[in-house]
């Protein structure tokens, strides 16, 4: 309840804000820039690929690139030595459709592993829960095809959408994972959403220390499936 009570004021407009376009993009164009990111990557690297696909929470909204968790993932990975590429497929404002209408030319980059981060701002828009799981559904079977392993990442909704859609919403995550057989991350945002000394001053968006967090989150059901 405590979680929700937090997310009611940071979640409201978490990814709102992005999909309308009404907060400028104060991290260096960062939705355009992550959205490209695989194409500018080196052709020639022969590191295996970790696909971090999502919407502004991958994108890294209103930082710096480099503060973003695809980018602190990176670092990290190389820091524990683990010979893996990961590319930054975020884009601010995403829905699980905008996802779906891009994924197959995100998996041009050959993941061995996808981390998939959509989903709330189909929530925040009321589309119906039955669509979003099933555009999500679509995205795993995708990459699970192209031969990728899936993490999929969990969120949930401010207390004035009703108790009904958000435990659906909320189960959506639960049940994809389960059916499809891959990995839970329950809450993308555990331990960051509510904290101000983890998001910017907006309220909103994590910080380069929120993504710290963020990024040791997803290190916790990666790492098992990793290789040196």
């Amino acid at each position: 309840m405590l979680r929700h009570l937090l997310l009611s004021f940071a979640m409201m407009a978490v990814l709102l804000a992005c999909s309308t376009g009404s907060r400028p993009d104060t991290g260096g164009a960062a939705r355009s820039a992550s959205a490209v990111a695989h194409k500018a990557e080196p052709v020639h690297d022969p590191r295996p690929v970790i696909l971090a696909f999502g919407d502004s929470l991958t994108a890294g909204h209103g930082i710096e690139l480099v503060h973003s968790y695809p980018s602190q993932l990176q670092k990290e990975l190389d820091r524990l030595g683990y010979k893996y590429r990961v590319v930054n497929a975020g884009v601010s404002g995403d829905t699980t459709s905008g996802g779906l209408s891009r994924i197959d030319a995100a998996l041009d980059v050959r993941p061995q592993i996808v981390i998939l981060e959509l989903g709330a701002n189909d929530g925040l828009r009321g589309i119906p829960v039955a669509e979003a799981k099933h555009n999500l559904e679509v995205m795993v079977e995708k990459s699970k095809k192209a031969g990728a392993t899936v993490l999929l990442a969990g969120m949930t909704l401010p207390l004035n959408y009703g108790p009904d859609y958000i435990h659906d919403f909320e189960r959506m995550y639960v049940d994809l994972a389960k059916a499809q057989n891959v990995i839970l991350i329950p809450f993308f945002l555990e331990g960051v959403a509510g904290r101000p000394d983890f998001n910017l001053e907006d309220g909103i968006h994590p910080t380069g220390k929120g993504y710290t967090v963020v990024t040791q989150n997803i290190l916790r059901y990666l790492e098992p499936h990793l290789s040196k």
